[in-house]
This record gives structure tokens, sequence and C-alpha cells, in this order.
């Protein structure tokens, strides 16, 4: 027997929505990219624009070759409630994150975008850096930061601080793996104002960015001076005083293009050796110039830089922290197409005399080479320490010692070149033959030894200047007598700590031939977790 069915009983079912297709879908996806892209509103662009700012895409885009830029996590927003913060819930979060190519090679970034909560750092903006981040590092490629933020989020609390640990972190474990290079193209307070600090290099631009651990208002409720952000944490501080700042450019355009210079003198990583570029300057071209670049006199000034120019490729190189500790020069360049890191005493800024900041400067410009497998090129011109009251009570026994650490850890080629004076203890430290120094030269105008003749007469000889009739007589003949027993140009390499005294215009044909040489270099290192460096 066969029942009929019942009709059906309630209200009829509701009809599903149809689906949007591809293409729709498509199209609402560019949609949100372009808000992300666009910012909270056309008022927030042209405030950043008013400022002299660029925005965090138009930065990146100078940053990167045409088009090689891929976004990572453009659609991320915050959780957080409260405040009102669950009303403002814009794409991307305040940072933009992902990677692209500076010469055909893959480099790493992430932007702070002002527009958007101030570029300040929530739990969302934090978790993007710390994955660019690891990204970076697991790719094997270097970091670059474009910073311009206010600091942490007030609104969401210790998780914000938190993600700050998660950046700080991440940068002490890339240290010396990949390069990080942080560009401060904005204000950098509190505690974000630590991740630039712990980056290989700082780019700042002048009259826009700040770094301060504490801004001049909490500054005048504690300590009733009245300063503003520039005179407390400037860009101009922090190249002249601070020495926070290897870099600094007067415009974001020229920041950014001296950042990809930069990276064209840098490895991508650790287990690589930087870019070589082929030149055409002649490996033996002859140096007669530095004939008459610097004077026999050892008392007469004249600038290393010139020095430099005429035995580099092309002329041509970047120097790192030229505003800061003068008495000292570090740059990178190339000889033969391969890059170097010169470090050289500067005798025209407090005669080349080492001190507390120029010790600082090279120490960590030798630990930045080591790291990342440049070849150091040593320049010695120096009479010595800086005496005083003032460099005792701060620390020059412990600074100088950081420079004497870092040559002496150093792997990398080394290979000094003693111009002319070359006396005491700052011998030594510039990597002289006794720490480490794979090859040192000398022109026929050095002079090595324990200090200057004048004051060795002096303490060596001072009884039988004070005996003498006419003491001032004596003396000069007696500083003679000095130099021409251990202070002329063939006594170290008598005694083997000079490999050879070498002609002024073969420097260059011979640095090449020697860099050559030790390319293939291979120094062990004695197992340990690391060591402890004087800091």
């Amino acid at each position: 027997m066969t029942l009929a069915a019942e009709p059906a009983t309630g209200p009829p079912l509701p009809q599903l929505a149809e689906r949007p297709d591809l293409a729709t879908r498509t199209a609402e996806l560019r949609d949100y990219h372009e808000q992300a892209r666009r910012g909270p509103d056309q008022q927030a662009t042209a405030r950043q624009h008013a400022r002299g700012k660029l925005t965090a895409h138009e930065r990146i885009a100078l940053l990167f070759d045409a088009e090689s830029f891929t976004e990572v996590e453009p659609l991320r927003r915050h959780r957080a409630v409260g405040f009102g913060m669950e009303f403002k819930r814009p794409y991307a979060d305040g940072v933009v994150t992902g990677w692209g190519t500076v010469h055909g090679r893959t480099v790493f970034v992430y932007a702070h975008d002002f527009r958007v909560f101030g570029g300040a750092l929530g739990e969302a903006h934090a978790e993007k850096i710390h994955k660019v981040m690891d990204l970076a590092e697991a790719a094997g490629a270097p970091l670059v930061a474009l910073c311009d933020g206010a600091g942490a989020r007030i609104q969401e609390g210790v998780t914000a601080l938190a993600g700050y640990g998660g950046i700080f972190r991440r940068n002490a474990r890339c240290s010396g793996v990949i390069p990080q290079i942080s560009v401060m193209l904005g204000p950098c307070a509190g505690g974000a104002a630590y991740s630039p600090a712990l980056t290989d290099f700082v780019f700042m631009v002048r009259g826009t960015s700040q770094m301060f651990i504490t801004g001049p208002d909490v500054v005048q409720a504690v300590t009733g001076e009245r300063i503003d952000h520039d005179g407390l944490g400037g860009s101009d501080v922090h190249a002249t005083t601070t020495g926070v700042a290897a870099f600094v450019h007067d415009d974001e355009e020229s920041c950014l293009e001296e950042v990809r210079h930069l990276l064209s003198l840098l490895p991508s990583n650790n287990r690589e050796l930087p870019p070589h570029q082929p030149s055409d300057d002649p490996a033996d071209r002859r140096n007669d110039a530095l004939l008459d670049l610097v004077p026999a006199d050892p008392s007469r000034a004249y600038d290393i830089r010139d020095v430099i120019a005429e035995i580099v490729d092309d002329g041509d190189y970047t120097e790192v922290h030229a505003r800061w500790a003068g008495n000292v020069v570090c740059a990178l360049t190339r000889l033969d197409g391969h890059v170097v890191g010169i470090v050289a005493n500067q005798p025209s800024s407090f005669a080349g005399v080492l001190d507390i900041a120029a010790s600082e400067k090279a120490a960590r410009f030798v630990q930045t080479c080591d790291a990342f497998s440049i070849p150091l090129l040593t320049l010695l011109d120096v009479p010595g320490f800086l005496p005083g009251r003032e460099q005792e009570h701060g620390g020059i026994i412990r600074h100088g010692a950081k420079l004497l650490y870092a040559y002496c850890n150093a792997t990398v080629p080394r290979i000094q070149l003693i111009l002319r004076k070359a006396y005491g203890g700052a011998y030594i430290v510039m990597d002289s033959r006794s720490i480490g120094s794979d090859l040192s030269f000398a022109w026929p105008s050095n002079e090595i030894a324990v200090m200057g003749a004048e004051g060795a007469a002096n303490v060596v000889f001072r009884r039988e200047i004070a005996a003498s009739p006419t003491p001032e007589a004596t003396r000069a003949q007696l500083i003679e007598e000095y130099r021409s027993e251990l202070m002329h140009p063939y006594y170290a390499a008598e005694r083997g700590l000079v490999d050879d005294v070498v002609d002024p215009a073969q420097t260059r044909a011979l640095l090449i031939r020697s860099l050559a040489m030790l390319r293939t270099k291979h120094a062990p290192i004695p197992e340990r977790k690391h060591g402890n460096p004087p800091v």
C-alpha cells in the first residue's frame, strides 16, 4: 500500500543568496588592498606630506627595485577592545611588511605607517614585524627597518611592550647573521629606540627624525631642563655626540638611495662574501700622488681621506660615522672590485690620536666587518692614546680594550699599513702583527717606537741632560741618536715585525695582490659559547 506524501507545513525555507563569483571577490580584494595602501583618509596622507615625510609605501618604492615588492599580511587587523579601539580597525595595523630586491638581491623590510595610530606598535603590529624578521633570518637576507612611530600603543597595554621584547630578541639573534639597517624617518621614543641601537647601521634624516628614551616633557618634569626634540635626540646629536647615527641625510630620497648603496657593499648573510663589482680602475695603477700627499715631517697634518681616495677603486668610498670621533676614519670601499673595510687614523683631527670615542667607533666597525666577511685594511699614523684625567676617568682603559678585543677576535683577512707614526700601545692596538694581522707593511717614512723620540730622550737620558752644561744641545743630540738607533725606517722590518718597507707608489697594487692571496684564509676559533669583551 502506497501512502500519499503529506503536504509541507510551516513557512517556506529561505532561498540562499547567490555566492559572488571569483571576479567579484577579486575586485573586493583589490578594494581592501587599496584601503590598506590609502591609509585612514586623504587628510592623514596630506599631513604626512606637510611634515616633509613620505608614506610607508612611497618609501618602500624608493628602497626597492621597480615592481619587486611583495607585501606580507596587508589585511592584518588588531583585536584590541576598549577605549574605542574596536571601532578603529584599519587594515595593515600601521606597519607595512614584506620583501623585494635591491640591485637584484632579496631584502626584507618593515615600515611604520605614521598615518595609522601614529605608527604606534600594538600586538598585531608587532607580530607582523616578528614574522618578517623570522623570514629574513630563514632566507638569509638583509632586513631594513623604516622607523616612523610613536612607540608602544598605550591602549593595548603590556601586550605592546611584549611586542617590543620580541623585536629586541630577534635583533640580537640576527646580529652578525644578516645585515640589519635602521632608517629613522620620524620619531622613535622610549623602549622603541633600543631596536635601532641593536642593528648594524642607523640612518637619520635631518629635521624629521629623533631618538630618545625620555622626551623633552619628561626631562623638564624630572630635571627642570628645557630642551626641544632635536636638541635632545635629533640627527645632529646622534651623528656628532652619541655616535648612534652612522649616516645623516637632508631628505628621505637621498637617505634611501644611500641605504641601497650600503646594501651593495654588504653580503646577504654571514655565510656569503660581499658582492664583487668589476672595476675599470687598473689593479696595478701607481700611486705617485701619495709621495706629495703625506708630509715627511711627522708633526705636519694631512687628510687621510685623500690617501684613501688615491688607493681605492675610482676614489670612491663610503665613510661610516663621518661626523663622530673624527680622529679615526672608518670606511667601506672596494679594491679591484672586492669590498674592503678601512680603519685609519686621521692626522688632521687631534693628530690622529686614539681616545674613548675613536676606540668605540673603530671597534664597532671592526666587529661589523668581521661578522660579514669584509677584509680589514688598517692605515696607521698614530701618536698614541690621548692622555689626561678626563680620558682616564672616562674609562679609556676599558674602551681602548674594546678595539684591541675586536681586532684580536677578527678572523677576516687583516693588513696593516704604517704611513708615519706608530707609537706605544696605540701601535699594538691598531692591528699590529703581534695581535694577529696577517701582513704588515710600512712606508719609508714610518716611525715605530714606544713613544716619540723627544719624549723618549727626556725619560732615558734625563740625568745626562740635567748634568750637561748645555742641556738643550745635549738633548737635541740625544734625541737624534735615539731616533737613528731605534726609530729608523727598517728597525721593525729587521726584527720581523713588519713584512716589508714598501714604495708608496706601489701601495694599491701591493694591497690588491695581498688581499687576493688572503681571500681563502681560514682562521679556526676556539670552542666556546662566546667571548667576554669589555663592553
